[in-house]
């Protein structure tokens, strides 16, 4: 008898079935390292729409009159990317975090996707989230970092009113092309990578099966071959979670990304981390906002952490210590070590 061969409907299917199997698992998946554990505590969820009516999934965990956190994660990522921060920093302040439409449980919405709309979702999640006159210490990891920018250059009247500093990680204002190591002999001083090869790329639905081989490439070319075991399969974990659809969807967004200046309208005290072995967005893109926050005298501090991409994973401990430089400074309270 003769195997029927899948239709593209039945691959479509079980590709969609194993997404959200992924999606379900961040909720309850435990490791070793309970740093990365999805948090123990009690969270509030706060309902948000965008401007074109997509539903928000907007978390927030720790004492509801504590100082806030605002988290915003990146591309292919999902609120839970955020679990070592949370985790801790939630005994102390109220940390507030979300799903950028299209990732997690957030709805893509039928606005045409730019960052302009994603500037958008983050003012109504802030309003959403602080009470009047409450304002936030703002924390963006890539794509994050992005929509904080675009939201700072659309909305220049909400920065003071809303953000008392601001932390961005591993983030690019533009030329993320032009730019980026990660294919191995272009823009190491040999050759450019042309923009369509680069375009082709990061538009491209990806998927990240559980492979060695492909756990591998993730690692040297997302992260850093130092980062192993728990942390390297957590990491994993959260982008194997993403629909290829939206990954190839943003990724074309951000092969055309420009957000302009937007970093000189964080007028707060703005501070600026960057990986050592990050091909995404190397270095040269965090000098880059430096010197706009120079030029409007808000630089703060920027650090290079020994890290890939996603560095407030890859380096945890040390992103928290830096954030809870940030935060303590911001909210006027004395100086101590995280955990202490």
């Amino acid at each position: 008898m003769q195997a029927t061969l899948p239709t593209p409907a039945d691959l479509t299917r079980k590709v969609r079935d194993l997404v959200r199997a992924h999606r379900a698992a961040l909720r309850t998946r435990t490791y070793g390292n309970a740093d990365l554990n999805p948090p123990a505590g009690p969270y509030e969820v706060i309902p948000v729409t965008g401007p074109d009516g997509a539903r928000l999934r907007v978390h927030a965990y720790g004492p509801a009159d504590g100082d806030t956190l605002v988290l915003v994660h990146g591309w292919t990522c999902s609120l839970e990317y955020w679990n070592p921060q949370i985790n801790a920093f939630a005994g102390e302040y109220r940390v507030i975090t979300y799903d950028v439409r299209g990732h997690g449980e957030s709805e893509f919405g039928t606005a045409a996707l730019s960052t302009d709309l994603l500037a958008d979702d983050l003012s109504a999640v802030l309003a959403a989230a602080l009470k009047p006159g409450q304002r936030c210490v703002l924390v963006g990891h890539s794509l994050g970092g992005m929509t904080i920018q675009a939201w700072a250059g659309r909305y220049p009247q909400q920065v003071a009113q809303r953000t008392r500093a601001v932390l961005m990680t591993n983030t690019a204002a533009g030329d993320l092309i032009a730019e980026t190591t990660v294919v191995p002999f272009f823009n190491r001083g040999i050759a450019k990578l042309p923009f369509l090869i680069g375009l082709l790329g990061l538009s491209a639905p990806i998927v990240f099966p559980p492979l060695p081989p492909v756990q591998w490439i993730f690692r040297r070319q997302i992260m850093s071959l130092a980062s192993t075991g728990d942390v390297a399969e957590y990491a994993q974990n959260i982008v194997r979670a993403c629909p290829a659809r939206v990954r190839g969807r943003f990724g074309t967004l951000l092969a055309q990304l420009d957000v302009g200046r937007g970093a000189e309208q964080l007028t707060v005290p703005t501070t600026i981390l960057a990986g050592s072995a990050d091909d995404l967005t190397p270095e040269v893109h965090s000098e880059r906002i430096v010197e706009m926050l120079r030029a409007a005298g808000s630089f703060d501090a920027y650090r290079i952490l020994p890290t890939g991409h996603l560095g407030n994973v890859e380096a945890y401990r040390e992103f928290n210590e830096e954030l809870a430089r940030v935060a303590r400074s911001a909210f006027g309270i004395p100086a101590r070590v995280v955990g202490a």
